[in-house]
């Protein structure tokens, strides 16, 4: 609720000011607030790449600063930043929880779990259906695809081009594992998986920097042998 209530006065440029955010915390947790922030200000962070910032010491009004991409070079889409990424991480982890292929019902699920309902208008996202099933696949980052042989039709999702190649199975279980207080080992198979993933990637990289070295090296010696004029 109160990550809710934040992004709403981001979204409306108004000021977040702790007398309001206690109007939506329960009495009973007043006490332990500076808890019940930090746990908000950890979700920002993680879900929407927001680090949460108190405008002056002591003022008790804070303000919303967006992270830079995990790049460092701003390289990565707009998809990676508010408020795209607060829907697209969570959805590459339910995929790939779900052996890679998630059910389009079962990912609906999981989103009304987070107030976010087909055909309801979202206060961030916008309509959400468009997003996930339009934008999202034209730009690359999900499939969305009908299940062979279904009738009546059903649809599924799976990671986009642009998702395996701007993230990693491991960052993403890592994401999981850190809103949902658990470890990545504590995801044994798909853990086993993110692993291999990982190796496979280094290798493949490892190739592309010998390949390119190896070039480099044959033009440099073709180039030699064109300046070397026998007496």
């Amino acid at each position: 609720m109160l990550v809710k209530f934040l992004l709403y006065k981001y979204k409306m440029n108004e000021p977040m000011r702790k007398a309001d955010m206690l109007k939506i915390v329960h009495k009973w947790y007043w006490k332990q607030f500076p808890e019940v922030l930090q746990k908000a200000s950890v979700n920002l962070d993680l879900i929407f790449g927001f680090e949460l910032k108190e405008i002056k010491p002591n003022s008790q009004s804070y303000t919303l600063v967006c992270k830079s991409d995990d790049t460092g070079d701003g390289s990565l889409s707009s998809a990676w930043q508010f408020p795209t990424r607060g829907i697209l991480m969570p959805l590459l982890g339910v995929i790939f929880l779900h052996h890679n292929c998630a059910p389009e019902e079962e990912v609906w699920e999981i989103l009304n779990m987070w107030g976010i309902y087909d055909g309801k208008r979202h206060f961030i996202l916008g309509e959400p259906r468009k997003l996930i099933t339009q934008y999202l696949v034209k730009e690359k980052y999900l499939e969305y695809r009908q299940v062979l042989k279904s009738d009546p039709p059903r649809f599924e999702f799976l990671w986009g081009s642009r998702a395996h190649a701007e993230t990693s199975k491991m960052k993403v279980l890592e994401f999981v594992s850190k809103i949902s207080g658990t470890a990545p080992s504590d995801f044994p198979c798909r853990y086993q998986e993110a692993l291999r993933d990982e190796e496979e990637r280094a290798q493949a990289t490892a190739a592309t920097v010998a390949g390119t070295t190896s070039k480099s090296s044959g033009d440099s010696r073709a180039t030699s042998s064109q300046h070397c004029h026998p007496e």
